[in-house]
């Protein structure tokens, strides 16, 4: 079995090594950046598993994601990060990542994920299931339409504003309005973006996921 583990901090990147030779794990290689691991892919180098971060120096962790998709298809991928944004989780998720592993959980979550993966199946540690099911409170969740109007809505435009962008009256906009506020409990328009975040229909920017 052949493993390659990515991510920029030493500590994590070492300590991530240790625990998975200590299980067995006899060949793996250790990467800092994105570029070292695609360089070696590039030369023909093939992994039967892939760790890695989100967060990296010199490159998005989803744009990594979609490039390891790509040259190794069959190899599947577990991704230990700290983020637990429903935004963050959704995401991997639509990407059908094999695993999703908070750098919070104890050492041998590593090696669960690992031996899930390998068997085929996929694995999500208790406290990504936790924020996961935390993202399933909500009842019914806003249509097309209305995470249009979220979006123009987070963006600190008017009813009005909002109403020309779309080329529709107010009242329709103040009826998405109202309709939103409702689906996500919100009281006013920086607590509706503030859950419609919290939630995962917005990521921390604003934008839409």
């Amino acid at each position: 079995m052949k493993i390659a583990i990515l991510d920029d901090h030493d500590l994590v990147r070492e300590g991530l090594h240790a625990v998975l030779q200590q299980h067995g794990a006899c060949y793996v290689d250790k990467f800092s950046t994105a570029h070292a691991l695609m360089a070696q892919l590039e030369q023909g180098v093939t992994y039967d598993i892939f760790s890695i971060d989100l967060e990296l120096p010199d490159i998005d962790g989803f744009q990594l994601i979609h490039r390891l998709r790509l040259s190794c298809p069959t190899a599947p991928i577990v991704v230990c990060t700290i983020h637990d944004e429903v935004w963050t989780l959704r995401k991997l998720l639509s990407m059908e990542v094999e695993a999703i592993v908070n750098k919070t959980s104890e050492g041998d979550t590593i090696i669960k994920a690992v031996h899930e993966v390998l068997a085929g199946n996929h694995y999500y540690c208790p406290a990504v299931l936790k924020a996961m099911a935390s993202a399933q409170v909500a009842s019914a969740h806003p249509s097309a339409r209305e995470l249009e109007v979220l979006y123009l809505i987070a963006q600190g435009k008017t009813t009005r504003e909002i109403a020309a962008a779309m080329f529709v009256s107010d009242n329709t906009i103040e009826a998405h309005r109202k309709s939103l506020f409702t689906k996500l409990g919100a009281v006013n328009a920086a607590d509706l973006v503030v859950k419609a975040i919290e939630r995962g229909y917005l990521d921390k920017h604003g934008d839409i996921r």
